[in-house]
């Protein structure tokens, strides 16, 4: 679990951001044990998170390691309330800012209920979706203010990041179609192509940007390709915490 001040620090990012909270990271920091690390799976619709995470629980299970297994919004049973509040389908219309500070709410229940006492616990946590999610949807697909999502990015997580991303790529077209296979959509999946346009766009904008955390992985291969380079990513990982 790494802990970075106000998200990732960018190539190009706001060296005031990062000043403001370098004090709050540091009392953070000696405040916890950091000793379980933190998996999340990004990606659009139709991308495979679900099937692909099962490939990285059987993964992590063949080697010993104990970990949890959660998905954002939800993953506690507050939550998972909100969740459905969320994906629901209703006659009045949810406005950009109430769907963000729900999905920051529910994140917020999330991370202290379950993410961090796992994390402390020594356990691995996979999580499916986390905040690149907010800032794909709600910054892209929305088009909210990336600078207001940071700041309740900062408020909530308190410098809580991924050790590891891994970003399942598909092309919108290709996800959409997949996606359309499945059950009725929900008021995320009903929305139109330009929306999932912007919404890659911004996860592939992040994995340039946080690309020290950020795998991309060709999602639109065959199945045994795909999951045959999230082991590869993960051995990586691996062997770059000595594990």
């Amino acid at each position: 679990m790494r802990q970075v001040v106000g998200g990732d620090v960018p190539h190009s990012s706001s060296r005031l951001h990062h000043k403001m909270h370098s004090r709050l990271y540091k009392t953070q920091v000696r405040a916890m044990s950091v000793l379980g690390k933190f998996i999340t799976i990004e990606g659009g619709e139709g991308a495979g998170k679900s099937t692909n995470i099962v490939c990285v629980e059987r993964y992590l299970r063949d080697k010993g390691i104990k970990f949890i297994k959660t998905r954002e919004p939800g993953g506690t049973l507050l939550a998972e309330e909100v969740r459905k509040l969320l994906l629901a389908q209703y006659d009045e219309k949810m406005s950009e800012k109430t769907e963000l500070l729900l999905m920051f709410a529910a994140r917020a229940q999330h991370i202290q209920q379950k993410i961090l006492p796992a994390l402390q616990a020594g356990l691995w946590v996979v999580c499916d979706r986390f905040t690149d999610a907010t800032y794909a949807y709600q910054g892209g697909g929305r088009g909210l203010s990336e600078n207001i999502i940071a700041a309740l990015e900062q408020l909530v997580q308190e410098g809580l990041q991924p050790d590891l991303t891994l970003l399942l790529d598909v092309d919108e077209a290709v996800g959409l179609a997949r996606a359309g296979t499945r059950s009725k959509p929900d008021r995320f999946e009903s929305e139109n192509t330009r929306f999932f346009v912007r919404v890659l766009g911004v996860y592939r904008q992040r994995a340039v940007q946080y690309s020290q955390r950020f795998r991309v992985i060709n999602a639109g291969q065959e199945l045994e390709n795909v999951q045959r380079d999230i082991i590869v990513e993960l051995e990586k990982f691996m062997a770059a915490h000595g594990n």
